[in-house]
Formats: structure tokens, sequence, C-alpha cells
């Protein structure tokens, strides 16, 4: 891991594959180990320079105020380019996951030219708040059961480890591998303050984000080759809200994971790499 200066700010990354392989950019959601190691080396294993990185305010990239972020998400978009100028290998395939996601449905389109791919993992193509009447909201009863339990110790490394893999068994993901990033996530936070913990477990930082002006009606001019992986069981953003970017998107493929949530769990790491190579 090191860190790379991109667009004025601090960015950490983990880079995985030969360094003039084509470039794989991976948008944390919020920080880098949202995707798995496994992943990682699939891709690097498949000719391709896999570089995983933290958005702002999380883990080695610069946290300055993440309870009231001073950009917004086309800065976070804008970042995403810079970084692959600064890697030198673009233009490069682009992943985001979750809020990532969104990253790089906006990083796609105001940075074309950066960009010769585009994958996007359990994510959605409004924000914040309420989705459109047309794209199914999260489920009620399983954020209700999230976000109700009281917070953990922040300076407690196993408590953190603990409150994430009782909220990933409420998603419907693994709790084992939960408690294992959190615990990785934890280490790599910098101090142990409520708000930068919480940014960096939680990803709260983006309820408080500017992503104005809206991006969805602009799907439709993308025009590289795009990927959507979804989990079918995801109650966070329902599939269906993957569905309508796979819809919206030109060619688009949709790869639904039936037996997943809001993660990539190792049983789909396979399938989810092979999907990516093929893409480009």
């Amino acid at each position: 891991m090191t860190t790379v200066h991109a667009n004025g700010t601090a960015l950490g990354i983990e880079s995985f594959g030969a360094e003039d392989a084509p470039l794989v950019l991976l948008a944390g959601g919020t920080t880098m180990l949202s995707w798995p190691d496994a992943l990682c080396e699939r891709l690097a294993a498949g000719g391709r320079r896999a570089v995983r990185y933290d958005l702002r305010d999380s883990g080695e990239s610069t946290t300055d105020d993440p309870g009231s972020p001073a950009y917004t998400l086309r800065d976070l978009a804008a970042d995403a380019a810079a970084l692959v100028d600064a890697l030198g290998g673009g233009p490069a395939h682009l992943a985001g996951i979750g809020v990532g996601g969104m990253v790089a449905q906006v990083a796609a389109l105001d940075h074309p030219g950066a960009f010769s791919a585009l994958t996007l993992v359990g994510t959605r193509a409004v924000a914040p708040g309420p989705p459109d009447d047309d794209l199914p909201d999260h489920d009620q009863a399983t954020m209700g059961r999230l976000f109700t339990r009281p917070l953990p110790d922040w300076a407690d490394r196993e408590a953190v480890a603990e409150f994430a893999a009782v909220g990933a068994e409420i998603l419907g993901d693994d709790p084992a591998a939960a408690r294992a990033v959190a615990a990785r996530v934890w280490d790599r936070t910098p101090g142990t303050s409520p708000p930068v913990q919480t940014a960096n477990q939680l990803g709260m930082v983006f309820s408080r984000l500017d992503c104005a002006p809206r991006w969805r009606e602009r799907l439709p001019g993308i025009e590289v080759p795009a990927l959507v992986v979804h989990g079918r069981r995801d109650p966070f953003f329902p599939v269906g809200n993957g569905e309508a970017i796979a819809r919206a998107i030109p060619g688009a493929r949709l790869l639904v994971l039936e037996e997943a949530a809001t993660a990539i769990p190792d049983a789909a790491v396979g399938e989810v790499a092979e999907a990516m190579l093929t893409l480009g």
C-alpha cells in the first residue's frame, strides 16, 4: 500500500499485478477493502494491474472533516480521473462498489476520456435520499434492525468488528468476512474519533455529501462497455436499482449474483472477475 497525490488530495492505493499491465481502477465504498483481496488477485492473474483505492476521508486518503465534507460527488469523480493520470495507465477500466459505484458513474460521464470500461457493483443512480418512484428503496425492516442498534465503542477494535459482523448478518452478508474486514479497516483508520471511524466503517459521510446535479438521465450517454453486478438479496440497494442502471447504459451487461446481498461473496469472486476481464 502507498499514497498517490491526485486532484490536490492524497489517495491511499494498493496495487496488484504488473505495473505495465492494463489498469483496472477499483473505487472503494468507502475504503479500498470493500474490494475482496481474492478478486484483486484474480484480476492480476488475468493480466491486469488492479489498483484499489480509498475515497477521501477513509483509510490512507486525506481525512479532513468527514461529518461535513467540503467536497462533492463530482470532486470524488474527478479524483478517479486524476488518479488514472497519476498512475499512467489510462484509459482505465473503472469499477465502483456501493457509494464507489456512484463515484464511478459520474466519473465515466464527466471524464469519458479517462476510462475504457465501467463496472458497477451494488449501487444505484440517484443520491442522496429516497430514490425515484420507479426504483426500489432500502428494505425498511432491514434498515430498522440495522440502524437502531447502539454504536460500538470506536476505540475498541473487537467491539467494532463484532458490530460489523452483526450488521452483515442483518444484511445477509457473511458475518465472519465482515468481522475480518472491519478489523482491518479499524487498523487503517487514522484515529478513533467517532466521525472518522463512522466514515470508515459505515460510509456515513455520504449522508451529507453534495451529490447534485442528478446524473441518472445522463447514463444513456456512456459509450464504453459496461458491466452491472448486483446481489439478488441486496436489501440496501435492492436489485431493481442495478437493473435500471443496466437498462439505461447502452449495451450494458447485467450480472445478478443469486446468493449475494451487499458484498461480493467468496463464492462469486471467480464469476465477477471473469466478467470484468471479458469486459476489458
